[in-house]
């Protein structure tokens, strides 16, 4: 830990040097949202040394949901998507169909004229140039705040640059910015003010790696050195100086917890990255906090957060993870006409997320203007009705064991629909001590509730000292004594009707100390898995091709030979391999005798597996999708293969499992 001036101590200084009120007010928070920090007190740019970074705060683990918002320029034509200002050049798109009949031709109408004001072919003036509510118009970054406050969030910030190049703050290296063009405003400026002032941690999402990487490919060259910066037409490597010389201007400015990181960097080359990664770290030990940088590529999840976008992985999954995902379903940014997911399709979706070790992060789109739709703002507000009712299932809490059971598949990868759960999906939190178990059923499950995961058979419940089901106001709970367990689960009697409306229900069971483990599949880290006839274990050959025969091999504490059990719900795992990544993998085919295979997780059922505890210390390991069960076949050589046999009672598909 490293200690520095406390939060009081900075107050007064910038009291006494005259700094208050609106001025101080990001100064002032900074320091009062600041800890001391974990990890090195500096760092240099170098991989060894970045990723020493704990990638994942304490207080980003325990902050669970932010709010980030596409608006700019691109906003303006309210047309398809974000990504207007690449199509609008794409002879015979939509939008370059669209374009040439509200604006005209982009050789004459280019995409600078949203940002620079134009009119278009009737007349009308057309410019993003949002104004305050103070001066008459729809913008009020206190307002939006407050709206991310009541939703539930937090943390919040803005897409402070787009593919398009165009900069909404105050900058220096870049023309085309929000000060001296466009809005005439610095608009992160008033957003990280706003969003501090309600006490949430500032986020800055950037996507400016794509912005001269293909972006604008069908961009015209220009003669105007601005306007080839906008572009993207500088040529390397001023395109990659730029692309650092804006992430320092954010971080020196505006001092963000968070800086968000679209696809593309690991197009710019190594040592950009990680000059970056060090002058954002060395920055955050100055300040006294502790902060997160993701990526979606370029980076590593040693010092940074992986971010999937849309999406999030099938079960339980380490490190901490990211999503981004947003509130429309065909756009990031607001389009006339734009679609909304529903409330429970969010909200399940967050409350699942969080199961898996994850947090998710809500985009949404406001209007031009600086206009918030009804319908953004009635799902946001009902995400903030659950969250302040059943907050504490949620905000600092953290995965269990399992994440949840239940006939619902979510995620699974980027870019997977969220779904909305039904009355048998559970997903499960703890506490942070370790001594409270939540489980949020995603819907009324009627007068019982059976948790099949809390079957005798996998954990001891002795300890456990109280079931209660959250009220409907934060605080309050209904007592649920009556309950039993045995091999099928935990059966819980609740009242015979809801009583009370809600998206989702939290049962919280209280231990007389810490929540028992559960059977041998919820072993973390990694495990070594015998076969009881042979002696020898279960071996990858290490990195070999997908679709390569599991073997045996004596046990030599090679990472070929260390798996990883990852509960998916339901009694079912993936069995994961330390040296590859790939999971052990039936291949579908029901023969007795056929060669069990690694591949890639793709979320099939010839990719899960149950275990079957036989006492002593063994287990069979079944297949979900052939029920067959994993066989050493008898052959005690090293190298030979494993199979699938129909379960039986020999010793060859017998199996212990030992922590590594």
């Amino acid at each position: 830990m490293r200690s520095s001036t406390s939060g009081i101590s900075r107050r007064r200084l910038l009291a006494a040097a005259g700094i208050t009120g609106a001025a101080a007010a990001s100064g002032v928070l900074r320091a009062t949202a600041a800890a001391a920090t974990v990890g090195p007190s500096s760092y240099t740019a170098t991989w060894s040394s970045v990723n020493q970074h704990p990638p994942a705060a304490e207080w980003f683990q325990d902050a669970k949901f932010g709010i980030y918002y596409h608006w700019g320029a691109f906003s303006v034509p309210a047309y398809g998507n974000e990504w207007y200002p690449r199509n609008m050049y794409n002879n015979g798109s939509g939008e370059n169909n669209h374009h040439r009949s509200v604006y005209g031709d982009p050789s004459v109408w280019p995409y600078h004229n949203f940002i620079n004001g134009a009119r278009d072919r009737a007349g009308n003036w057309v410019q993003f140039a949002p104004r305050l509510r103070s001066a008459g118009g729809n913008f009020d970054p206190d307002e939006w705040a407050q709206l991310f406050v009541d939703a539930g969030a937090r943390f919040a910030g803005p897409v402070a640059e787009h593919h398009d190049g165009f900069s909404m703050w105050n900058s220096s290296v870049n023309e085309y910015n929000s000060v001296t063009r466009g809005p005439r405003l610095d608009l992160l400026r008033l957003h990280a003010d706003a969003i501090r002032a309600k006490g949430l941690r500032l986020l800055v999402a950037m996507h400016h790696a794509y912005n001269f990487t293909g972006f604008y490919q069908w961009v015209p060259q220009q003669s105007d050195a601005s306007l080839r910066k906008l572009y993207g037409q500088l040529g390397t490597p001023a395109e990659y100086q730029l692309w650092q010389d804006k992430l320092r201007e954010i971080v020196d400015g505006y001092q963000p917890d968070i800086i968000w990181q679209d696809f593309n960097l690991h197009t710019i080359p190594e040592s950009y990255r990680l000059n970056f990664l060090a002058y954002y770290y060395n920055r955050a030990v100055a300040w006294n906090s502790d902060v997160v940088a993701t990526y979606k590529d370029g980076f590593n999840n040693l010092g940074e957060v992986f971010d999937y976008e849309r999406g999030g992985p099938a079960g339980l999954q380490t490190p901490y993870w990211l999503t981004d995902d947003s509130i429309s379903s065909s756009s990031w940014c607001y389009t006339v006409g734009i679609g909304y997911y529903s409330l429970n399709q969010m909200l399940h979706s967050l409350i699942d997320r969080v199961s898996k070790n994850g947090n998710m992060l809500l985009n949404i789109a406001p209007m031009a203007d600086g206009t918030i739709p009804g319908g953004q703002r009635g799902i946001l507000l009902g995400i903030g009705d659950y969250l302040k009712r059943f907050g504490e299932s949620i905000y600092a809490t953290r995965a269990w064991s399992a994440f949840g059971e239940g006939p619902t598949q979510m995620g699974g990868g980027s870019f997977t629909t969220p779904r909305a759960g039904t009355a048998q999906d559970i997903r499960f939190t703890r506490s942070k001590d370790n001594r409270v178990l939540y489980a949020t059923v995603l819907g009324w499950p009627g007068s019982t509730l059976n948790i099949t995961t809390l079957n005798a058979n996998r954990i001891n419940l002795n300890s456990l000292t109280s079931a209660q089901l959250l009220g409907s106001a934060a605080g309050t709970y209904l007592d649920l004594p009556n309950r039993t367990q045995d091999g099928s689960g935990l059966r819980i009697t609740l009242p015979s009707s809801a009583p009370f409306s809600a998206p989702a229900y939290v049962v919280k069971l209280t231990f007389s100390g810490t929540i028992p483990t559960l059977g041998a599949g919820s072993i973390t880290g990694y495990v070594r898995i015998a076969n009881a006839t042979t002696g020898l274990v279960l071996d990858s050959g290490g990195n070999v091709a997908s679709g390569a025969v599991l073997k045996q091999w004596n046990w030599d504490g090679s990472t070929n030979l260390q798996w990883q059990l990852v509960d998916l719900g339901g009694g079912y795992y993936r069995i994961v391999n330390r040296t590859n990544g790939m999971v052990a993998d039936s291949w579908g085919n029901t023969a007795n005798g056929a060669n069990a295979r690694q591949a890639p997780w793709n979320g099939g059922n010839n990719q899960q597996w149950r275990l079957v505890n036989l006492g002593n210390g063994r287990y069979q390991l079944i297949n979900r999708g052939t029920n067959t069960a994993l066989d050493g076949m008898g052959n005690g050589t090293s190298g030979s293969t494993v199979c699938m046999w129909t379960p039986n009672n020999s010793t060859n598909n017998q199996w212990t499992i030992t922590a590594v």
